[in-house]
């Protein structure tokens, strides 16, 4: 599973928050709610929040193996 809790995390340390992302840099709330649902997001997405937040993807985002 990939999970964003890093991004929440990343936004709190550069000042960023969700408001802001929609009105500074005209990120959907749809988009922001598939984040924190942990759903899929495309290759883009990832790189624009880069873009914004000046990080890293591991700074976004990781891998959590699944239980089986």
């Amino acid at each position: 599973m990939i999970s964003y809790e890093k991004l929440w995390e990343t936004m709190k340390e550069k000042g960023e928050t969700q408001y802001s992302l929609i009105k500074k840099y005209g990120i959907s709330p749809a988009q922001i709610t598939r984040l924190k649902r942990n759903e899929s997001v495309s290759t883009h997405t990832i790189e624009m929040f880069c873009k914004m937040l000046k990080c890293n993807v591991e700074d976004i985002m990781q891998y959590i193996e699944d239980e089986i």
